[in-house]
């Protein structure tokens, strides 16, 4: 009798650890069974639609969602109100989820699929509702993986503020927060879905600020020294120093202020420049050209400039090893399908692009792994990857064809059709952290490519120098 006692004991204690040994399958059904409460969460923030490091609300919102899991929050680093890291776990590896929530200006707009204003100063353009949701999401499913099969390391969430020109991640890289991070992994939203090695342009941005002497245009210019003469010509010479540079670089400016009347001289006037590049060296002598002609500027018009750093990103390195795990469990994901309604949707949104109807065979497949990316904007993960081996990814949150940073990305944003391909990435990212937190042989090779893309002299040395954040730099 005592031996059947036993034997049942046994059985029992068998069959519940192996109960508790939750599979990839059985953590994406129960993402599956999250998604309607995650797209939620995402609309709000879409919603919110708040501007780099002014992210209260959005921050708040992701925090509270991953201490209800039962992640410790450390919040305000790196001297940045809206910046937080949230913590599951202990020991290595350490594996980073970043997450993104911040709105560019200017781009309200409602989720329908013309051009219609929501009446507010900024639209989620860049789809970082999405991205921060869906990171939280994969560090909670990740969370939950290790707790049902006592699985050792730690997952960890970075709630990355200002992305969009503020360089959030810089400050935190700068203030030492991925020193003990083996893996960061990350993802954007976008047209397709794609795993695709990375890249990215090197960026340096200032406000170049000019003072004048005003005076009244027409009784006494004599008088005057004109803020905006000082801009302009600034912008001319910028203008003409196009020829003489890479043709792969990139500058761009919009003048912030000029001024508020034409019959008053003005006193202050500023324009805002982005330098761009996929070396940083390259950006460096680029933006010190532009310096010294803000320098040639005032000069030449009588008046005084100064300047301020607002942002500067590295460019990003790539690791194929992260890359091609990131691919392969990105396919066993799969693309999104639409509904009749979504379709209906994203045909009007593919007209207003010239388009005869939408790419639905985009969003539903997986593009070609590719080793060597292709750079076009500029991200501050690029700290990230020069700190830490870094993978990302991109998922069809957008109607195949929409361009980042328009009012179609901030529409399909809104919708059940940006809600799932958010999901898309989610899983990804989940399947992936729990590839590395099972494989300690996966992680070293990452690391020692790591090491062998970055080099051996390699010193870290932040673009926007040690100025504090920019907090400011969207008011």
């Amino acid at each position: 009798m005592r031996k059947l006692i036993l034997l049942s004991a046994l059985i029992l204690y068998c069959g519940n650890t192996m109960k508790a040994q939750l599979t990839k399958d059985e953590v994406l059904f129960e993402m599956n069974n999250k998604s309607e409460d995650y797209g939620v969460i995402a609309q709000n923030i879409w919603e919110f639609a708040e501007m780099g490091y002014l992210e209260e609300k959005s921050s708040s919102l992701l925090q509270k969602t991953l201490r209800d899991e039962g992640f410790t929050i450390k919040k305000g680093v790196a001297g940045i109100p809206t910046a937080f890291v949230a913590e599951y776990g202990s020991g290595a590896p350490v594996i980073a989820i970043l997450g993104e929530y911040d709105a560019l200006p200017g781009l309200s707009q409602k989720a329908v699929p013309e051009k219609s204003s929501a009446d507010k100063e900024a639209g989620h353009g860049c789809g970082h509702h999405l991205f921060g949701t869906a990171s939280a999401a994969a560090a909670i499913a990740v969370k939950d993986w290790m707790k049902a099969g006592n699985n050792k390391g730690t997952i960890r969430f970075y709630g990355c503020p200002a992305e969009e020109g503020g360089s959030g991640k810089v400050y935190m890289v700068r203030d030492g927060l991925f020193n003990d991070v083996d893996i960061a992994l990350h993802w954007h939203p976008g047209a397709e879905n794609e795993a695709n090695a990375g890249a990215a342009l090197a960026n340096k941005s200032a406000k170049f600020r000019f003072y004048g002497i005003s005076a009244h245009a027409a009784g006494a210019p004599e008088k005057g020294r004109s803020a905006l003469d000082g801009v302009e010509a600034m912008n001319m010479m910028v203008n003409m120093m196009r020829e003489h540079i890479p043709e792969e670089a990139r500058i761009h400016y919009v003048i912030t202020q000029g001024g508020k009347a034409p019959n008053v001289v003005p006193d202050f006037a500023e324009v805002y420049y982005y330098a761009r590049h996929d070396k940083r060296d390259v950006v460096l002598d680029i933006f010190d050209r532009i310096a010294k002609a803000a320098e040639g500027a005032a000069l030449g018009t009588g008046t005084t400039m100064d300047y301020e750093l607002i942002g500067g990103t590295h460019e990003l390195l790539p690791n194929l090893t992260l890359q091609k795990l990131m691919y392969d469990n990105l396919s066993k994901v799969g693309g999104i399908s639409y509904t009749t309604d979504e379709i209906v949707f994203a045909d009007k949104i593919a007209k207003t692009m010239g388009y005869d109807k939408a790419d639905l065979e985009t969003a539903e497949t997986i593009q070609p792994y590719n080793t060597v990316g292709e750079s076009s904007g500029s991200t501050d993960v690029g700290d990230v990857s020069f700190t830490v081996p870094t993978a990302g990814m991109g998922s069809a949150t957008w109607v195949p064809g929409t361009p980042a940073h328009s009012w179609q990305a901030v529409a399909a944003g809104g919708t059940s059709i940006g809600k799932k391909g958010m999901m898309v990435a989610a899983k990804t990212l989940t399947l992936t952290a729990i590839d590395l937190l099972a494989s300690e042989e996966l992680v070293a090779k990452a690391k020692a490519e790591f090491l062998e893309r970055r080099g051996s002299e390699f010193v870290y040395i932040p673009l926007l120098g040690d100025r504090p954040p920019a907090l400011d730099y969207r008011k």
